[in-house]
């Protein structure tokens, strides 16, 4: 069957020197902002040696000598780089999938190409995070293409089948890819981007992940996904007692002064804490169900219980990260609930605008991160879903 070519699907992987050097949250930026295209998908792939093998020996295409000869020092960087380490432990790549009109072609001028014997001043995402280093004879000393792409639809197709054909076991949750896990101080935190990142093309996504890499951490799993209403609920569940303790006071303080105001009557205190007794809960169920129809597109009980598994209308893109006592690094980037008490420089400080609509979520205990991992799947991806989709299949 043939693609669609208004839903046509491409791809960038961001290498592992990439996201060793924390530059993963400005080439998504520019990813976002240059193509206006669609993310779709992402991944963390932690390559086998077949994946490897397999995915090298589809590169080099192109029978012009000049892009042969970029092509095969492209091969050479994924057999080199991509590869296990000889202890074992395994690299780290991340793949994005975008969906749109000429998704290949677009995707493509926004990472750039590597001509001749240079890369460029600063307009693509190779002019800027990119090298090529050559000694004086015109050979290479130092090679980094920051990305991959594919250069053409026909090389897209057949490289995603090969990522859709090897995310089950090589992506997911990896263990044995950083050399701290295993001690006792190693942690696993899930953040979650909120749907306030993604009202309208921007490089805020980008920005907010760039702001997290000031923990020092490790991403080790994303994915792209779209909250459905059981999930909210289950996520968000223990927030619903903490709600109605804090709506109790103040809806019977803004209560009293309502009724004073309204039919000129004294309010003691004993019918105060009656008001907030009667309306705190109505107050703070209240805010729960704005809450998950924040995250997910629709309130509880404005879903049908049939409809209430079925993914929301609102993106997140949920991110794994790992390193030693990484729940408290992450949440001190991250900031308090509240913007406005948010230190400048945290991440809420600089894009959150209420304690609802505040940019990012992240767990608050290693209880609470197993337990939201679990609710949210992480293991389970839909990237392999949306390429055979894509492909007709």
């Amino acid at each position: 069957m043939e693609q669609d070519s208004s839903r046509e699907l491409s791809y960038v992987v961001v290498n592992p020197h990439t996201i060793y050097k924390s530059r993963t949250g400005g080439i998504i930026s520019r990813l976002l902002t240059r193509t206006t295209l669609d993310l779709v998908g992402g991944i963390v792939l932690a390559p086998s040696r077949e994946f490897v093998d397999e995915f090298a020996a589809t590169i080099v295409t192109d029978q012009a000598p000049a892009h042969r000869e970029v092509q095969e020092q492209i091969r050479r960087y994924v057999l080199d780089h991509y590869a296990p380490e000889a202890s074992g432990l395994r690299q780290r790549i991340m793949v994005f999938l975008f969906q749109g009109p000429d998704a290949v072609r677009r995707t493509r001028e926004a990472v750039g190409t590597i001509r001749g014997r240079s890369i460029g001043g600063g307009e693509t995402i190779r002019d800027t995070y990119g090298d090529l280093v050559l000694n004086r004879d015109g050979s290479v000393r130092y090679f980094e293409p920051a990305v991959l792409c594919a250069p053409t639809v026909a090389d897209a197709r057949r490289q995603l089948e090969i990522l859709a054909r090897h995310a089950d076991a090589d992506g997911g949750l990896s263990g044995n890819v950083l050399p701290t896990q295993g001690r006792p101080d190693h942690q696993r935190t899930l953040v979650i981007l909120k749907p306030d990142n993604f009202r309208f093309p921007s490089g805020r996504p980008g920005n907010v992940i760039d702001l997290f890499a000031k923990a020092g951490l490790s991403i080790t799993a994303l994915k792209v996904h779209r909250l459905c209403v059981t999930e909210a609920e289950r996520f968000y569940g223990p927030v619903r007692p903490v709600l109605l303790n804090a709506f109790h006071g103040p809806t019977g303080q803004r209560a009293k002064e309502l009724l004073q105001s309204a039919i000129a009557i004294p309010i003691t205190a004993e019918t105060q804490a009656k008001l907030g007794d009667l309306l705190g809960p109505l107050a703070a169920e209240e805010q729960f169900q704005n809450l998950i129809r924040f995250m997910t597109g629709r309130a509880p009980r404005d879903c049908p219980d049939a409809e209430k598994d079925e993914p929301g209308s609102e993106k997140c893109i949920l991110l794994v990260y790992e390193g030693i006592d990484a729940v408290r690094r992450i949440r001190e980037v991250l900031g308090p609930t509240d913007p406005a008490k948010a230190p400048p420089g945290s991440i809420r400080r600089e894009f959150g605008q209420t304690i609802m609509v505040n940019a990012a979520h992240a767990s608050d205990s290693p209880e609470n991160a197993a337990r939201e991992l679990d609710i949210v799947k992480i293991r389970e991806n839909n990237f392999k879903s949306l390429i055979r989709q894509a492909a007709g299949l």
